[in-house]
């Protein structure tokens, strides 16, 4: 088998990886937020009972449901699907860094949301519409301070392309930069955000006033709600890889040898159990805050980027 070979089997491998870790990743974040909040927790691969039990069950459809009802979800999870692919997990320099670019990224969850909302829309519920409204407004706060917070990286490493900024991060070492702490706070808020977690939003819950994505998906059941949550789950680790990825890279494999790659598997899985943990925390000591509060948060995360790229272009360099 020569390189190019190995290269895309390590990227099929890298890519099928994300799919099934990103439930335990969740499992993960439920079992610590049940054990600090003093409750039974239960075990970190019961999202796959989850998954498991939808996938089995009979689909139950509204009798207005379209054709695009019934496409969304897999259209969800194929756009979830390529942006997994085009994310470095263990390694960078695999082939598929050829489309990993940040906007593309953005642009890939741009699309499952999209569609999302339309299928939101095409029963004619108002939960649906409500949904469907909160969530285009969400975004239409959290997407320019994502891009703004990477554009930030992206000075640094002269590129949008993931693949090259996580390596330029790599082999900088251990550099105090101010800017990349602002993105840093900036990312880990759109990260909330776009995740559906709390303050922005509680996925635990399904009271009316509260609910942002889940009052989307009330119509879904079964293999077609498991792909949706299957694709939220994958959503909320790619934001979890990304800010390991530009901000705390070391591990990450830069050549293909079996050491460096068994290197790339330990430091990922440490850092995001490490991560997890940390949103447990900022789960449990924050509330719910009120949808009118939500674009001063999302409002305060674009400063924050927007302070990140001013700080790089003064102090990093040299404007």
């Amino acid at each position: 088998m020569n390189s190019q070979s190995i290269a895309w089997t390590l990227a099929a491998a890298q890519t099928l990886l994300f799919i099934l870790a990103a439930p335990l990743l969740a499992g993960w974040v439920k079992r610590v937020k049940c054990h600090l909040q003093n409750r039974a927790a239960p075990a970190v691969w019961q999202p796959y009972r989850d998954l498991a039990k939808l996938i089995k069950k009979n689909l139950v459809l509204a009798e207005n449901a379209s054709w695009l009802f019934r496409a969304v979800p897999y259209i969800v999870f194929g756009a979830t699907l390529l942006a997994a692919a085009a994310v470095p997990l263990i390694a960078v320099h695999l082939p598929t860094s050829a489309i990993a670019d940040v906007i593309v990224l953005v642009g890939f969850f741009a699309l499952a949301r999209f569609f999302t909302a339309l299928a939101a829309l095409d029963i004619g519920t108002a939960f649906g519409g409500m949904g469907a409204s909160r969530e285009m407004t969400v975004a239409a706060l959290a997407e320019p301070a994502m891009l703004m917070a990477v554009f930030t990286l992206a000075m640094t490493a002269h590129s949008t392309n993931l693949s090259v900024a996580t390596e330029t991060v790599l082999q900088a070492g251990l550099v105090l930069r101010p800017s990349f702490l602002f993105a840093l706070l900036a990312l880990l808020m759109v990260a909330v955000a776009e995740c559906g977690r709390i303050p922005v939003d509680n996925p635990a819950t399904h009271l009316e006033l509260t609910m942002l994505h889940e009052a989307m998906i009330l119509e879904y059941n079964g293999r077609h709600l498991a792909l949706i949550e299957w694709a939220a789950q994958i959503k909320l680790m790619i934001y979890a890889v990304l800010i390991i990825d530009f901000f705390f890279p070391w591990g990450i494999a830069s050549e293909f040898s079996a050491s460096a790659l068994s290197v790339g598997v330990l430091a990922v899985t440490a850092k995001l159990m490490l991560l997890a943990m940390l949103l447990v925390v900022w789960e449990t000591v924050l509330a719910k805050m009120r949808l009118f509060r939500v674009p001063q948060f999302l409002g305060f995360a674009f400063l924050l980027a927007l302070l990140g790229m001013l700080t790089n272009v003064v102090l990093e360099t040299g404007g």
